[in-house]
């Protein structure tokens, strides 16, 4: 059973979440001192955290980056804003996806089951070391390093980084990354895949390998392996 770890302040809606995904054999915790969300994510070991933007004490951007700092666990985000920068700074912080309140529960469910999906079976690959170019790719521990160092990136990162490089010096179309990602496309902003490869461009610059995944406007994203690149 995965646990998820629900980081919502207000009682009906946290109750009423609870129930439903319990019909869908999930095990949900909560938190009840909002000063205290590190203590309660250690104790938990969630498998997924869903947090709500507005919360009591601090944001959820501010718990998203002490996440952040200690685990790669999924993150979801909700909120009743209706700020585009919400949704871009959520991103850019590391999450893996968004919802806007209200939303329907059927498109929760989905984004939840799509998370769990693509987090915790591709882990499970025989294969989980790759190369690319000079650098070694962990998947299980979710790294890429070279001679310069090493960077850890969070799932989608990775993911995206896997897809790219299995089929390097090939196109990935826009809509196929999606689709893997998030098995369907109704449920994810296009804006959602650009900020997660400029995250994953950034993190390689700090190899020098940022400049090998090209995007090609109007067509996709390329993981370029040439010779003597």
């Amino acid at each position: 059973m995965f646990k998820l770890l629900l980081i919502e302040d207000d009682e009906i809606l946290f109750n009423e979440i609870k129930e439903r995904l319990a019909g869908w054999s999930y095990d949900i915790y909560g938190i009840d001192d909002f000063s205290q969300v590190m203590q309660e994510f250690t104790r938990v070991k969630p498998d997924l955290v869903i947090i709500d933007i507005q919360l009591p004490k601090f944001d959820g951007f501010h718990w998203c980056r002490m996440i952040r700092s200690h685990s790669i666990v999924p993150i979801l985000f909700l909120s009743s804003r209706d700020h585009p920068t919400d949704m871009v700074m959520s991103m850019q912080l590391g999450a893996d996806d968004f919802i806007q309140k209200p939303f329907h529960f059927d498109v929760l469910i989905a984004k939840i089951q799509a998370i769990l999906r693509r987090v915790y079976n591709y882990n499970h690959e025989q294969i989980t070391i790759k190369t690319w170019l000079n650098a070694t790719i962990d998947v299980e521990k979710n790294t890429v390093s070279t001679e310069v160092g090493t960077v850890e990136l969070t799932k989608n990162e990775m993911f995206i980084l896997k897809k790219l490089i299995e089929q390097k010096n090939k196109i990935i179309s826009r809509e196929e990354l999606i689709k893997s990602l998030w098995d369907d496309e109704r449920f994810v902003s296009d804006n959602t895949l650009t900020v997660n490869v400029n995250r994953l461009r950034k993190k390689l610059d700090e190899l020098e390998l940022g400049r090998f995944i090209e995007t090609k406007v109007g067509q996709g994203y390329i993981a370029i392996e040439e010779a003597g690149a």
